[in-house]
Formats: C-alpha cells, sequence, structure tokens
C-alpha cells in the first residue's frame, strides 16, 4: 500500500475519539476521499464502516478483496454481490451493535450518495443520522508530513503541465486539443486522476469544449489540479496569444498586484475573512468590483477543492489560518469580456511563512 499503514490506523483512532466525544456510535463513510483518507486506498463505491470501538469494516463487490487487502491495512474486508447484500450488512451491524446515533457525510462531492442517505433512513427509522462532515474535514485540513510531501510532488507534476501548456497554445487549436496534452503530460509523470480546465472565453470553470478555439488577439486560461498518491496540488495562469488590448493588461497588472498582497496577508491567525475584505476593497478601488468573484481561498488535499472553500461556502470564511493547512492563492479570477485573468498556485502554511508548491 502507499504509505505507513500507522498513518491511517492513526487517523481512524483519532477519528473514533471524537466520535465518543460527539456521543455517536459509529460512522458509515461513502465519500470517495473520506474513504482514502482512513483507509490508503482508491476504491470506486466505498463503504467504511467506523464504530466508536474496535475495527473498521470495509465492504467491496464480489471478487475484490483480495486486491484490496494488498492497498489497504484493513483486515476486516467483506464482499457483497447485490448492493441489497451491501445495505444488509451495514444495517446488521447497526443492529448487532445496538447503535443509536449513527453518523454519515453530507458533504459536496459526488460519492456523498444522497440516495443511500434515503434508503438508509428507510431502512433505520430509529436510528438518529448525525452529520460527520464537519469531522472528516476538521481532521483532513491540517496535513501530517506524509501529505505534505505527496502534495509537493503533485506540485512538481502540475508545473510540467502548465509548462506543456504554454508550448501548445496557439491560435487555432480547442479548447479540447489543449487539454489532451496537458492531460497526457500529467500522467505520463504519475498523476492518476488529473483535473485540467481550459477557457478561450469568460468562465470561471471550464471543462473544455471541442468547439472553442483560441482566437488569433485572445486570453486562455489554464487550471490545473495535479495528484501524487491522490494528493493534489493546484495552479493556474492565464496565456496571451496575439496582442492584448489596455483592458487585459490592466487586469493582469491588478491581479499579480492583488496576488501579493494575498499572499503577505494570509499568515497564522488571520482569518481568511478580513484578508477577503482586503482584497475586495483593492479591486473596488482599482475599477475591478464587477470583474472579482469572492473568495479568495480554498484548501487542497484529497480533493483539488475542499473545506474551507471560500468561494462557495461562506461561513467558512472565518476560518483561521493554522500551520499545515494548504491553500490555493488566488482562486477566483477577473471576469473580463476577454477571458477569466487568473493567476492561482499552492502554499504550504508554515510558521516562517507561506511554503510555495506550484
Amino acid at each position: 500500500m502507499r504509505g505507513n499503514p500507522e498513518i491511517f490506523r492513526r487517523r481512524v483512532e483519532r477519528f473514533q475519539e471524537l466520535l465518543r466525544e460527539n456521543e455517536i456510535d459509529g460512522a458509515v463513510i461513502r465519500t470517495l476521499s473520506s474513504f482514502i483518507y482512513f483507509t490508503g486506498a482508491k476504491w470506486l463505491r466505498p463503504a467504511l464502516l467506523i464504530p466508536a470501538e474496535g475495527e473498521p469494516i470495509v465492504y467491496v463487490v464480489k471478487g475484490e478483496a483480495e486486491l484490496f487487502e494488498e492497498k489497504s491495512w484493513i483486515e476486516n474486508v467483506h464482499e457483497f454481490q447485490k448492493v441489497e447484500d451491501l445495505m444488509a450488512g451495514i444495517v446488521g451491524w447497526i443492529h448487532r451493535n445496538g447503535f443509536q446515533r449513527v453518523g454519515l457525510e453530507f458533504g459536496v462531492e459526488r460519492d456523498a450518495y444522497l440516495l443511500f442517505l434515503k434508503v438508509f433512513e428507510r431502512l433505520n427509522p430509529s436510528i438518529e443520522i448525525v452529520d460527520v462532515f464537519g469531522i472528516t474535514a476538521g481532521m483532513r485540513m491540517i496535513k501530517d508530513e506524509w501529505e505534505l510531501e505527496n502534495i509537493r510532488k503533485a506540485g512538481k507534476i502540475a508545473q510540467k503541465g502548465m509548462e506543456v501548456a504554454g508550448e501548445t497554445i496557439k491560435s487555432g487549436l480547442s479548447e479540447l486539443e489543449i487539454a489532451a496534452e496537458i492531460v497526457r503530460e500529467l500522467m505520463l509523470n504519475g498523476s492518476e486522476d488529473p483535473k485540467v480546465y481550459v477557457s478561450t472565453t469568460p468562465r470561471a470553470h471550464a471543462e473544455p469544449f471541442r468547439d472553442l478555439t483560441v482566437p488569433e488577439n485572445g486570453v486562455v486560461t489554464v487550471v490545473i489540479g495535479a495528484d501524487y498518491n491522490h494528493y493534489y496540488a493546484n495552479m493556474a495562469r492565464t496565456f496571451i496569444v496575439g496582442k492584448p488590448n489596455g483592458r487585459v493588461k490592466r487586469a493582469i497588472d491588478v491581479k499579480e498586484e492583488a496576488y501579493r498582497m494575498a499572499l503577505e496577508e494570509t499568515r497564522i491567525g488571520v482569518s481568511l475573512a478580513s484578508v477577503e475584505r482586503k482584497l475586495s476593497g483593492f479591486f473596488r478601488d482599482k475599477g475591478f468590483a464587477d470583474a472579482y468573484l469572492a473568495g479568495y481561498t480554498h484548501s487542497v488535499g484529497l480533493l483539488i477543492e475542499e473545506p474551507p472553500i471560500t468561494t462557495i461556502v461562506v461561513p467558512q470564511r472565518a476560518t483561521k489560518v493554522q500551520e499545515n493547512m494548504v491553500l490555493a492563492i488566488i482562486h477566483p479570477p477577473l471576469m473580463i469580456p476577454e477571458g477569466a485573468i487568473k493567476h492561482e498556485d499552492t502554499y504550504i502554511v508554515k510558521k516562517e511563512g507561506l511554503e510555495r508548491v506550484t
């Protein structure tokens, strides 16, 4: 498996302590990123059962147990052939142990499984369901050294992808063609699940389109999320093709000044909201208030974008900067008619300052 098994065992033990503190009898983990966090293995359609006391259990599809055991430290692995068997196993685990309060993650990623929640509620009408997303997100927000080393390696891969972007972009190429070259480079360097967004129009996050091409004089923004051992580094750059007009030049200069300001202001003990206010005021004073999308940073880890996500979850802007957080700065672009002006890098928060990863 990737990483020392003790790393993952300690995480489960800490999670169990937090379950007991919150009087939660056990938790069913089905979001993929948290499943990786506790098991050390990336496995689609996961099911991890963690009691407040005792050993965790994993359910995998019939025929997968042997390989999963090679990839993870968890020994108690059950197979199921039908989804009914999986649900029966989970329900039986709850009732055998007399659980009354069971945790589920109400997260934002695709594997949060709202449908699973509804079935779970119907099969367990007497069980109180507790959202444990705050517990898992809080644990994952502060990275250990093994996680940081993976993120540093991911950063090196992301930089190689961005170099290819700069070499590839030219007028007439489609967003999809550019993205394909970048993804190829990232994968050849060890990124197993890269995320690449290419935009030739004013779009903050752009899944690449095959029918949108680079104009002769245009703006192309590339966002890269490269992973190593499932941990991401995030970076973004804007490339100018041909001769930019005055508004584009002005937006680039303003964005670079804001980038430097954000790095100076983001330090241990400072709330993200206070930095956000200063940046918003700066963009307003420079005449770009209408172009700036609020939420200057987000965390990076097992997801390219994870809490605190200040762009889409406003209460998380109150989070204070802590040592060993990993932050992407500055996340939102300046949205001008010519395109999305963006400069984003991943940084590790250290006592002596921000360590640049990309």
